[in-house]
């Protein structure tokens, strides 16, 4: 074995390049989250001062206190930690269906929605988009679902999904909308806001939702993996029910632990401080929300003057994570000797990263947290790579 292979590991896309990468812009973290990284990268470094077996009750760090703050800044009554969204939504699923219920979700879910109902044994039905080039969600087509449900199984679905910023074009789910919907049929609602809850205001509330999963470090400032999982005071006894379980011999049990969260939040020790550490910042930054979209749609405005460029996804964008069209580019690639990865290679001479390697049929790109002159020397690099390969720009 040659071990050194592990040794002096570096990444420097931060440090070095301007990073456009949908799924790490709003979880960058803060240099306050990278002082505690260090401080308890150790292990399991939160359990130190663990007193009541569970990680949401420790008080110091002030774990307690930051549940109860994060609860407030979604306007939710309860709060648990998770390993990454996809566990908070297993865990919701987990929790309110059986096996052999109905999930309805949007088309546009991430995959990880659709695991989390199969590895619960519950079916899914989705609700149909709009398709090109918008590929919006109809709230009402959440009706039309849980009535064809209904009339197939005899009775409504056990959940409803709807993922509120989808990660493939950027757009906003009528949140309120379909929370309304769900009220009016009595379907618990699921909310994913992994790329919502964190960077842009979100009232759990008064959208209408019972669950709300959100992902630290896709949008709330924190190192990997950690979730979030929200719920009502209707539903906090059920989510988090605890263990009833007794060892038939010695008679042992774990009254304290949470079932659906393995019996303790299994993110111990650096993300959950990252998100600690964070969260101030992450509290400032979601009033300057509108900046950010501005910045965005900047951005697309610019990469439209590219000949053959077109933002997909409802316009003008709503959300900073973006996907663009560039067929001109994929005929560029046909011709160059490193294929689709020349535009990889274009953007990285630029100290530019982040769009996958290999894309150039079309890509996406998060401009969240970048500034306005970051966001002009990405619209300019992309201007001299179209010029230079006879891509006109107006």
């Amino acid at each position: 074995m040659n071990l050194n292979i592990y040794k002096n590991l570096k990444r420097g896309v931060e440090s070095n390049f301007i990073n456009l990468n949908p799924i790490q812009r709003g979880g960058v973290l803060t240099v306050e989250a990278r002082k505690a990284v260090l401080e308890f990268a150790d292990g399991y470094s939160v359990c130190d001062y663990c007193f009541e077996s569970r990680v949401d009750l420790v008080q110091n760090p002030p774990v307690r206190k930051l549940t109860e703050d994060i609860a407030e800044f979604l306007n939710m009554d309860d709060v648990r930690y998770t390993a990454g969204c996809r566990h908070a939504k297993w865990a919701a699923m987990h929790m309110v269906g059986k096996p052999g219920d109905t999930v309805v979700l949007d088309s546009l879910a991430h995959y990880t929605s659709y695991l989390a109902a199969e590895a619960n044994r519950l079916k899914v039905v989705e609700v149909p988009h709009s398709g090109y080039p918008e590929f919006t969600i109809d709230p009402h087509g959440y009706a039309e679902k849980f009535e064809e449900v209904e009339r197939k199984t005899g009775s409504l679905p056990a959940l409803a999904l709807l993922t509120h910023v989808d990660y493939r074009y950027g757009n906003i789910g009528d949140a309120k909308a379909v929370g309304k919907v769900c009220k009016e049929y009595g379907v618990p609602f699921l909310l994913n806001t992994a790329y919502s809850s964190g960077i842009m205001p979100i009232d759990g509330k008064r959208l209408g939702v019972d669950f709300l999963c959100g992902s630290g470090h896709k949008s709330w400032a924190a190192s990997a993996p950690i979730g979030i999982l929200a719920t009502t005071y209707e539903w906090n006894q059920q989510i988090f029910d605890k263990s009833t379980i007794r060892g038939d011999w010695s008679g042992r049990g774990f009254t304290k632990k949470e079932i659906a969260l393995f019996g303790c939040s299994p993110v111990y020790g650096a993300p959950l401080m990252s998100l600690m550490a964070s969260f101030p910042s992450v509290v400032e930054r979601v009033k300057h929300w509108d900046k950010e979209v501005e910045n965005a749609r900047y951005l697309a405005t610019q990469f439209e003057r590219i000949e053959g460029f077109h933002q997909m996804g409802v316009k003008p964008t709503q959300h900073t994570l973006m996907a663009f069209e560039t067929l001109p580019l994929f005929e560029v690639a046909a011709t160059t000797q490193k294929r689709g990865y020349f535009l990889y290679h274009e953007l990285k001479k630029r100290k530019i990263m982040g769009i996958h390697p290999g894309m150039s049929k079309s890509f996406k790109v998060n401009t969240f947290g970048l500034s306005r002159s970051q966001i002009e020397y990405v619209a300019n690099a992309f201007h001299e790579i179209a010029r230079e390969h006879g891509i006109p720009v107006e």
